[in-house]
């Protein structure tokens, strides 16, 4: 039967539901442990100074770049896979555990070799320590497959609460004790660690590594396709501090780093824990004969009406937002976090698109948008960090819309889904931002200058926030009943309302 034929009372029995549950607890659980790392981070920013982020950002270009290659998309493969069994799973684990210890090996060789690179010796004492991150990996990886394959992601949702508390809690203590730069270093290391325990237990995960891999040709070829993909994706993520270590001081390269940080938290945090659900569920569908394209429509849409007004506003409040939350040693970002957020609303949607080819099979058209994003990019960090920190701003503006008109021309026919109708999609959350940005100027205006930032960002944050809101329920109120329905009762159709990863299975930085 053709895919488009399918009904929706032919879906797997109890899909909806499933995604659902998964959605909830993956998402909400996400949400609850990163106000909690938000406090932390609060102070602990206010606690260290920008030439302390700058000397981990030297140190996160390497561990990140590792981090991609972790063999992760082999645990993804078995989400993918049509059946597994305990020699796959076992196979999985043999693979995971010889990669990563290459993966700890390989950081404590070229430590030295690093921190010649940047001229900061420190550097290669913080790659030593930070190897420690690579033998939790295994432990962690197969049993998010392992559950997320069923959809369960209540056990994750736990872990990563707990973990975000353990981490939090290291960083504060630290920072607070006057550990500096280090106290960034335990932090994500005690989180992983607890995590992976926490997760083995969830999952059972009693099996025996099998390092006899015959017959796992399928699940090594999905694999290795995703991690190649990945390592353009390294390119693209952080050839720009790469480029730009060598180049600015540990304090310009701090406010870079810090700024790049705090706009990609949206996409970097919120984002990835909803396309883990969105990755099984793509791949459950389409097994079932479904189409995508209706689901990765009212994903666009969906997660536009989230991350849109988010970053609009943070673009027009950043001086204000800046100067209450982090402190006044931080107001030389504000222009950045402008520049910065303007964007990130594309590469919002850009994220949520890999899942659409990675849940069917075709790991080509992930790959072929990840080398465009390793080529675009890097050209444009090279060109742009000659200018400085704003020159790195505007490579974004360039890099960003080029990668997503790439990769829409290559992903929509698959799912048979029209540039006309996503556009439409994104036609109700782009206006309302418009006429938002239109308020928020309109009372900044108004507001007299000598009043305190903190009372000008409430003004601001209010007007905007409501404008948005009333825009959207004058001019689109079925979208709006559209969203409330999802939340309020059980969806007719079997998607959430938001997805996207970066790359499958993993965030876009080491630190969770």
């Amino acid at each position: 039967m053709p895919a488009s034929r399918v009904s929706d009372e032919e879906a797997p029995e109890g899909f909806g539901a499933r995604v659902r549950s998964a959605l909830a607890w993956r998402w909400g659980t996400q949400l609850i442990a990163q106000f909690i790392t938000w406090g932390s981070t609060i102070i602990v920013v206010r606690l260290l100074d920008p030439s302390d982020y700058g000397l981990f950002a030297m140190s996160q270009v390497f561990v990140t770049a590792l981090n991609f290659l972790n063999g992760w998309s082999f645990a993804s493969s078995l989400i993918q896979a049509d059946k597994v069994g305990d020699r796959e799973i076992g196979q999985v684990f043999a693979l995971l555990l010889l990669t990563n210890g290459l993966l700890a090996a390989a950081q404590l060789l070229f430590a030295p070799v690093v921190a010649g690179y940047y001229g900061q010796p420190a550097v290669a004492e913080l790659l030593r320590v930070q190897s420690l991150i690579f033998l939790t990996i295994p432990f962690t990886a197969l049993p998010t497959a392992l559950l997320a394959r069923r959809l369960e992601f209540r056990s994750q949702g736990i872990a990563n609460l707990i973990s975000a508390i353990f981490a939090s809690l290291t960083a504060l203590g630290l920072a607070w004790a006057g550990f500096g730069v280090w106290a960034l270093v335990y932090a994500p290391i005690a989180g992983f660690a607890v995590r992976g325990l926490i997760m083995s237990i969830a999952a059972r995960l009693w099996v025996r590594p099998v390092f006899n891999l015959k017959g796992a040709g399928r699940l090594i070829s999905f694999g290795g396709a995703l991690t190649l993909c990945q390592l353009f994706w390294i390119v693209q993520s952080q050839s720009d501090i790469f480029i730009a270590g060598r180049l600015f001081d540990t304090h310009q390269l701090g406010l870079y780093s810090e700024a790049l940080f705090l706009t990609l938290i949206v996409t970097g945090r919120f984002i990835p824990p909803l396309n883990e659900v969105a990755f099984p569920a793509y791949a459950e569908l389409h097994k079932s004969g479904r189409s995508l394209g209706p689901y990765f429509q009212k994903t666009v849409q969906s997660v536009l009406l989230v991350v849109s007004p988010i970053y609009i506003g943070l673009a027009l409040t950043a001086p204000e937002a800046i100067f209450v939350i982090f402190g006044p040693k931080w107001v030389e970002m504000a222009p950045i976090v402008s520049g910065l957020a303007v964007v990130m609303p594309l590469m919002a949607v850009q994220i949520i698109c890999s899942p659409t080819c990675t849940s069917t099979g075709k790991e080509r058209i992930y790959l072929a948008t990840s080398i465009a994003g390793a080529a675009i990019f890097a050209t444009s960090f090279y060109i742009g960090v000659q200018f400085g920190p704003q020159g790195l701003v505007h490579a974004w503006w360039i890099g960003a819309p080029l990668l997503l008109i790439f990769t829409l021309a290559l992903t929509l026919p698959q799912i048979n889904l029209s540039a006309g109708r996503l556009i439409g999609a994104a036609i109700p959350p782009a206006a309302a931002c418009a006429v938002m940005a239109i308020a928020v100027f309109g009372v900044r205006a108004l507001l007299p200058t000598d009043i305190p930032a903190a009372v000008t960002l409430a003004a601001l944050v209010g007007a905007g926030a409501a404008t948005y809101a009333g825009v959207l329920l004058l001019a689109w109120p079925d979208v709006v009943r559209s969203g409330i329905a999802m939340l309020r009762r059980r969806p007719k159709s079997p998607m959430p309302p938001a997805s996207g990863p970066v790359p499958v299975g993993q965030t876009s930085t080491i630190v969770d």
